[in-house]
């Protein structure tokens, strides 16, 4: 049984940062592509950012520059830093492991003054 622990979460201000951690446990992390995705309100769910287990990671256009995306395989766990946050940005946020029918089980994100 995969099990998924999404955290960091919350309401922030436009120009705030907030730290999402996804925790990842029954699988062997480190061999996947794992991505973060977005949904907001009315919206088809979108990829935000996608980290192969070299590290390498891609970003949607919107988020480029602001998000960072991580993972410490030794922990089996992905990060997404999120900077300069937008109102645009407000979803609920999910991780997700390539090539699989596994989502964590979203956290939510809100910016707004």
């Amino acid at each position: 049984q995969w099990h998924f622990v999404e955290s960091g979460g919350g309401l922030v201000q436009p120009g705030g940062s907030l730290r999402l951690s996804c925790a990842v446990s029954g699988m062997p992390f480190n061999i996947y592509l794992v991505g973060w995705y977005r949904q907001a309100p009315g919206k088809q769910r979108e990829l935000v950012a996608i980290i192969n287990s070299g590290e390498a990671a891609s970003y949607a256009d919107s988020v480029k520059g602001r998000f960072t995306i991580s993972r410490d395989n030794a922990k089996d766990t992905v990060y997404l830093q999120m900077n300069s946050l937008k109102p645009e940005d407000t979803a609920v946020y999910y991780c997700h492991i390539s090539g699989t029918i596994h989502w964590g089980q979203g956290t939510q994100v809100t910016v707004s003054s």
